[in-house]
């Protein structure tokens, strides 16, 4: 790896929409300029979007640069797990089969359906009266 190597990467989930920059470094991380522990304070969310690092085995290895948007913290987590994925098959082609066997390269699309004329939800229908 050269030293102005860089590795891109978009990930989605639900609404959110991460870019992800891998750069050779110490394992730095910058989510919209702050650290991980400050944009991610539940320890649950940043392992979910770290954990691509760990399948790989690169964890302190890449610094993780993120541009993220969209949603909550749950879907953006998802959402820069997906960037990272992609970024480190850029990186490596030879990381694609222990990422994709983890389920990480898999864009996961599931998205809240739509308010429908009538209904209080989606789906939820006011309730019946016979009279």
């Amino acid at each position: 790896m050269s030293e102005l190597a860089q590795y891109r990467g978009t990930g989605k989930r639900k609404t959110s929409v991460a870019r992800v920059i891998l750069k050779p470094g110490d394992g730095t991380t910058w989510f919209n300029g702050r650290t991980i522990e400050e944009y991610f304070p539940r320890a649950a969310h940043r392992e979910l979007a770290l954990a691509p690092l760990k399948v790989a085995g690169v964890e302190g290895t890449f610094d993780v640069r993120v541009r993220v948007q969209g949603g909550g913290p749950s879907g953006q987590a998802g959402a820069v797990r997906h960037g990272i994925a992609r970024a480190l098959v850029d990186a490596d082609p030879e990381l694609r089969i222990p990422l994709k066997r983890a389920g990480y390269l898999t864009r996961d699309a599931r998205i809240v359906e739509r308010k429908k004329a009538g209904l209080h939800k989606a789906r939820k229908a006011p309730q019946f009266s016979k009279r």
